[in-house]
């Protein structure tokens, strides 16, 4: 179990935002292609294509991890119900941040293994690789969930 961690997540001031994007992703596996897709359209349009392969690969695991672990079993799509599961991409002038909205209150947990050609159970460890830090937080109100998010530094233009 990982308490509730906020430190290193940017500010929540929308002005302090360069550019955010958001995408609502339905509770099926196809999903994580379309965050996929998503996230590399994104990046082209933020000039910030030559990170996709680490951004991408810790989308891939965040988004995963919420449709695995964080919707109830046969979970039922009712049409008009919002999907279960959002990716937000957040762009500050030196860093990026992905997160991942869904449903549960469940503090992600990773598993102690010792098997890295496992095929499944390394995803927090690849995220925690892959970007530059990361952490959870529950939602208040009437969103209800938690946010699982990922930081990466950029490096400013010109350096």
């Amino acid at each position: 179990m990982l308490e509730p961690l906020r430190q290193g997540l940017p500010p929540l001031d929308p002005a302090a935002v360069s550019d955010a994007a958001s995408c609502a992703l339905p509770a099926r596996y196809e999903a994580v292609r379309d965050a996929r897709q998503f996230t590399r359209r994104t990046l082209d349009q933020w000039d910030l294509g030559e990170r996709f392969d680490d951004v991408c690969l810790v989308v891939s695991e965040l988004v995963t991890n919420a449709l695995r672990h964080a919707l109830p079993p046969h979970h039922a799509r009712v049409p008009e119900q919002q999907p279960p599961v959002r990716l937000h991409l957040m762009r500050w002038t030196e860093r990026l941040v992905c997160a991942v909205r869904d449903p549960s209150k469940e503090s992600p947990a990773a598993r102690e293994t010792d098997d890295f050609s496992a095929e499944s159970g390394r995803g927090l460890f690849l995220v925690d690789s892959f970007s530059d830090s990361w952490g959870w937080h529950p939602l208040a109100g009437t969103l209800g969930g938690k946010v699982v998010w990922a930081l990466f530094r950029l490096h400013p233009c010109g350096d």
